[in-house]
């Protein structure tokens, strides 16, 4: 009777170990975001529309996602401003950069040059 014990619990457990096996933990995971995108050439500000020899991607991402790579982005630029809205703060690496007004939430731009796949700048104040 104890042998049969024994089997069903080592069976219980295989059952367990395999079940828990086949969850995959992504400690990353992935999420969703709200954006806007712009296929361009010429510069930002100034944008024509693509060519074959000149495309860039400017994308604007907001919400949450925004939040998150401003939060990401740490420290604040000091001595620069977008606007003149009390409150607002920019943070910046290399070629990506978020915003933040009371008003506007927050505000993250990143772009690429389509032809070469380089980093550019994805906005302007």
């Amino acid at each position: 009777m104890r042998i049969r014990v024994l089997l069903a619990l080592l069976g219980m457990l295989a059952v367990i170990t395999s079940i828990a096996q086949d969850k995959v933990i992504y400690p990353a995971p992935a999420k969703s975001l709200t954006a806007e995108y712009t296929i361009y050439s010429g510069g930002i500000g100034d944008e024509q529309p693509p060519t074959m020899e000149d495309r860039k991607l400017a994308v604007e991402v907001k919400g949450t996602a925004a939040k998150d790579i401003f939060d990401s982005l740490y420290p604040d630029v000091q001595g620069v401003n977008c606007g003149d809205e009390k409150g607002e703060r920019l943070r910046r690496k290399g070629k990506i950069w978020c915003a933040y007004s009371p008003h506007g939430g927050y505000r993250c731009f990143l772009g690429f040059n389509l032809r070469t796949g380089e980093s550019i700048s994805g906005g302007t104040c």
